[in-house]
């Protein structure tokens, strides 16, 4: 299922082309009077541990940075809509600037499948006269670009292009509609004139749909895997995707204004940044290093201190997290950017004394920054997300083992920075062990608390799309279909359901779960927080045993049923992975980019023949081939 990569020397942009872009397209934005609508798609079933409060009180990279960019591009008018905050949003009721808007798009994890297709459905409601561009993206469409095309033909509700890339796709795309538009034509006719002569073709990076007489899907498109931006201060800057957030509402409908300036703080305290890109890790079962084409992509420090003091001073924003794959992944780029910030001044104090952030790194990274530890706290750095996942490395293997683990979360501990343990637990992990060997889940649970961990996040391994183990978890007959007659659905793929398992009782799995984080969050360690914390950050742990109280209450909630289900019902299974019945190509109608292997038969159409007569014959002749993914 790992994403294919490009020609070597070619995964990435030249140096510059986004920039470029950016600028010819402002020149384009001011003859035309445009407006967008940014929807982030949120299924409310998801909010559980360890994603609770974060959910709701940051606001998403994703869907900020497609709006920043649109802004940034010139097209002023502009809106973000959250479903965590706007959960009653309809786009069929949605008007910008008077009018409903020119173009929708919708941002997408694979846990909030149902809630983007709803979204889809409901603009597909809009009369066609009217009906704005319906472009999708994020994580889900990346790797699953077939699940917002319906082929039923008396349902044909889709969308109507999808970008499987990140924002140069996407403005790539709105300039060459840009080039053709015509005086009064909407952008979706523009769109659908630029599909049918094949000009979308040249953009890597997007799949789209050929329609039958009914509208519904009959093949779809795919022009192939993106090129990636390699310098991330090319990006269009934070600070103006929080300006165009859709203030919450219980309405169907979009506010007058977006949120003010003074109000951003309140609603998104936690401002969600991309730092870096990219892992040096092969991990069977993530799909990040593929997804970058294997590099790793990073901001400057100059850029990053810019953007804590522009959020600072435009919003009052203190605490940031970086969306990193792993932040300790190239040692001298942290160090550069570590040494810049911890020497970044914002209103005569050091940036410790005013920003605070986390994000994701190894522990095998962090012992070998050991010595330069004081320095990333300097630079403002208080909480790290440790991708542990089993800590006798049984599970997988990155360069980490119980002593090593340990002396990491001591060493972090030592110098004042919350370590944040992300744990997976598995079909041969058992919830004890009796060795000496900590192989039990709560075995390890227990040291990792005694060793600082102020937080826990404990996940059962599920199948992750774009990673190599995706296919194999499905036709070996692992994967879920249903249990005791409910289906899996994709809002449980998260991991805190056991949906993939070939344990002779896989409802202990569920329980060892809930066991581990009753063990971590209770309210005796609560008051014992508050006498003896972990870290030396004020409240910090104390506030964590608060949160994780909450979201335990809500996952058991959750949980607890398909727990029962899995105790007393017949479980059925998958032997293949979700795939599309659609026919899928690229535009030469070689194999599509982000099919799977056994996708549907692509249908080659040979040029018109001509009869003995020299008239055209009744039919273009169409060759069936089976085409499989590379």
């Amino acid at each position: 299922m790992e994403l294919p990569r490009r020609e070597r020397q070619d995964e990435l942009l030249r140096p510059g082309e986004l920039l470029s872009l950016r600028e010819r397209l402002r020149i384009k934005a001011a003859k035309q009077d445009i407006t967008t609508v940014v929807a982030c798609a949120f299924d409310h079933r998801t909010r559980m541990l360890p994603f609770i409060f974060a959910d709701l009180r940051m606001a998403p990279a994703g869907s900020r940075a497609i709006g920043a960019a649109m802004v940034d591009a010139g097209f002023e008018k502009t809106r973000i809509v959250l479903q965590q905050w706007n959960k009653n949003f309809r786009p069929s009721q949605m008007r910008l600037d008077g009018r409903i808007p020119d173009i929708f798009m919708v941002s997408s994890m694979q846990l909030h499948a149902a809630a983007c297709q709803d979204l889809i459905r409901d603009a597909n409601r809009i009369d066609e006269a009217h009906r704005p561009l319906i472009i999708v993206g994020g994580p889900k469409v990346i790797y699953e670009p077939w699940d917002v095309f319906s082929s039923n033909p008396e349902d044909p509700w889709g969308a109507d292009v999808v970008v499987t890339g990140e924002e140069y796709v996407l403005l790539s795309l709105i300039e060459s509609l840009l080039e053709i538009r015509a005086a009064g034509e909407s952008i979706r006719k523009t769109f659908q004139r630029a599909r049918n002569s094949g000009m979308v073709d040249a953009i890597p990076g997007l799949v789209y749909a050929n329609h039958g007489p009914a509208g519904n899907a009959v093949e779809l498109v795919d022009t192939g895997i993106q090129q990636l931006v390699g310098d991330l201060d090319e990006l269009p800057h934070p600070v103006l995707g929080y300006k165009l957030l859709e203030p919450p509402s219980r309405l169907a409908t979009l506010g007058s204004k977006p949120v003010p300036p003074e109000r951003v703080r309140k609603l998104s305290p936690i401002g969600s940044l991309v730092l870096t890109f990219g892992c040096k890790f092969a991990c069977e079962y993530c799909p990040i290093p593929a997804y970058n084409q294997r590099q790793h992509r990073v901001k400057s420090g100059e850029r990053i201190a810019d953007e804590f003091i522009q959020l600072y001073k435009n919003y009052g924003m203190r605490y940031f997290f970086g969306s990193d794959d792993n932040f300790f992944n190239d040692h001298k780029r942290t160090l550069d950017i570590c040494e810049k910030l911890a020497h970044t001044v914002i209103d005569g104090k050091p940036v410790r004394k005013i920003a605070r952030w986390g994000t994701e790194v190894t522990v095998h990274d962090t012992l070998k920054l050991k010595e330069h530890i004081p320095l990333i706290r300097s630079a403002g750095v208080r909480a790290l997300w440790m991708g542990v996942e089993d800590m006798t490395a049984t599970l997988v293997n990155k360069g980490q083992t119980t002593s090593k683990t340990l002396e990491a979360f001591n060493l972090l501990k030592k110098h004042g920075v919350a370590a944040m343990p992300m744990m997976m637990h598995h079909d041969d992990q058992p919830l004890v062990s009796n060795s000496d060997k900590p192989y039990g889940l709560l075995n390890q649970v227990r040291l990792l608390r005694k060793a600082g961990a102020a937080s826990m996040q404990v996940l059962m391994l599920v199948p992750a799309t774009g990673s190599k183990l995706f296919t194999g978890t499905y036709t070996s007959g692992m994967a879920y279909e249903s249990v005791a007659g409910r289906k899996v659905e994709e809002h449980m793929l998260g991991g805190n359901y056991v949906i993939a398992s070939n344990h002779k009782q896989p409802w202990r799995k569920q329980a060892n779960i809930l066991i581990s984080y009753a063990y971590f969050y209770n309210p005796l360690r609560f008051l014992k927080s508050i006498a003896f914390p972990v870290t030396r950050l004020y409240l910090m742990d104390s506030g964590m045993q608060v949160i994780g109280m909450w979201g335990l209450a809500q996952t058991a909630l959750h949980t607890s049923g398909w727990l029962l289900r899995l105790m007393t019902g017949k479980i059925e299974r998958k032997s293949a992975p979700p795939n599309t019945q659609l026919p899928f190509r690229a535009p030469d109608g070689g194999s599509a980019s982000h099919a799977l292997p056994g996708t549907p038969l692509v249908m080659l159409r040979l040029p018109d023949r001509k009869s003995d007569m020299g008239e055209p014959a009744e039919d273009a002749t169409a060759i069936p081939l089976r085409i499989l993914a590379s």
